[in-house]
């Protein structure tokens, strides 16, 4: 039997898809490329070529679709975890905060 280790709510579905951001911090406002590693319903993980991103950052999320059958992504985040993932980079744990 299959055990359910993980407690989230939702399934995360792996996606690594490159993804487009807009970060709205403190210091400015930018746009950064980015790979979208899963996502789910509540929230998504994002590999981010940055050192890292405070907690609380407000995020736009968007991923373009290679479909026609599945439309694009628009959302709203704020990043709730940070985890560096080489001297550079970063994977943020978002959550999503509305859909576009």
């Amino acid at each position: 039997m299959l055990g359910y280790d993980d407690k989230r709510n939702f399934f995360r579905m792996m996606v690594n898809s490159p993804c487009i951001i807009q970060i709205d911090d403190a210091e400015s406002s930018r746009t950064v490329q980015a790979v979208c590693r899963d996502i789910s319903a509540t929230g998504m993980s994002l590999e981010i070529d940055e050192a890292s991103i405070e907690m609380g950052t407000e995020l736009t999320v968007q991923i373009e679709s290679t479909s026609s059958q599945i439309p694009s992504l628009s959302a709203s985040a704020k990043v709730v975890r940070c985890d560096p993932a080489s001297e550079n980079s970063c994977i943020v744990g978002v959550e999503i905060t509305q859909m576009r």
